[in-house]
């Protein structure tokens, strides 16, 4: 694989490079190592550098993470984003059937793989902290780039890609919640990355898990579980869907009350997100 041509392909022409990614014969190990492991360890160098090295100077005020914890945080960070990608693949096939597609493992890692190109591509702004803005830009686009990669490898109906991706970003969300907590509670590298069994990621030194039952997905952390109704989550899609539509509409037409209308319901929404957090 020419792993700069595949990047400039997805990020230039997505619709284009979807159809190729999915007739392309691979495997997990292939992927891993030829790219998600390339990748993934933009942002993990970026960041240590940025916060380690460079630091953030505000009102005569240097911010620096000591070497050693940024050399921690670096190599947990660069794993758990290894892991971050499995867990997603893994959830992103179980549900494509409740949105009318069909179930391939494969596909589903390819999905997970390439959409967070932008994102792991634009973790090379951490190198400058405060260019953070333009790292979230680029995750913004990778939505993008899974919203347009579900109908082709997942088989899920256009009609239902939407709301299917809005789970899928929910789902997402947690499972940066759990990144989070043992990012904040590990204390050395003492995490195993060497086997990843079926629905199931745990780190013993942090007693943190993330299960994905058919109906709901739980993660045990240090500060309590997190959780997500899978069932609660369609429907919450299927509203996202429909405000999208109508402010899509309203842009349109002009209406800027309609428009008003429809970011305050979608802001309604991002705030009922179908998820339980620990309690403080």
């Amino acid at each position: 694989m020419n792993i700069v041509a595949r990047v400039k392909e997805i990020l230039l022409t997505p619709k284009a490079a979807w159809p190729v990614i999915e007739t392309e014969a691979t495997s997990m190990v292939a992927l891993y190592t030829q790219y998600i492991m390339i990748l993934a360890a933009i942002q993990a160098v970026a960041g240590f550098i940025g916060m380690s090295l460079f630091g953030i100077s505000a009102m005569g005020v240097s911010i620096r993470v000591p070497f050693l914890t940024g050399i921690i945080q670096m190599v947990l960070g660069y794993g758990l984003a290894l892991a971050m990608v499995y867990v997603m693949s893994l959830i992103a096939d179980a549900l494509a059937p409740s949105f009318g597609g069909q179930r391939n493992a494969m596909s589903a890692l390819k999905l997970v793989a390439y959409s967070g190109t932008a994102a792991m591509v634009g973790g090379i702004f951490a190198v400058v902290p405060a260019l953070s803005i333009l790292t979230l830009i680029a995750g913004l686009y990778s939505l993008y780039l899974l919203y347009l990669g579900v109908p082709t490898l997942m088989k899920v109906p256009q009609e239902k890609a939407l709301p299917y991706t809005a789970v899928l970003v929910v789902c997402a969300i947690v499972v940066g919640v759990i990144a989070g907590a043992i990012l904040g509670t590990v204390h050395g590298p003492s995490i195993d990355m060497s086997a990843v069994p079926s629905g199931h990621v745990a780190n013993e030194s942090t007693q943190s898990a993330i299960k994905v039952p058919a109906a709901q997905m739980t993660i045990e952390t240090p500060k309590g579980a997190v959780s997500v109704d899978l069932a609660k989550a369609k429907d919450w899609g299927k509203q996202m869907e429909e405000v999208s539509k109508k402010l899509e509409k309203a842009q349109q037409s002009g209406d800027k009350a309609a428009m008003e209308q429809a970011i305050y319901e979608m802001t309604a929404l991002q705030q009922g997100m179908p998820m339980t957090m620990p309690k403080k």
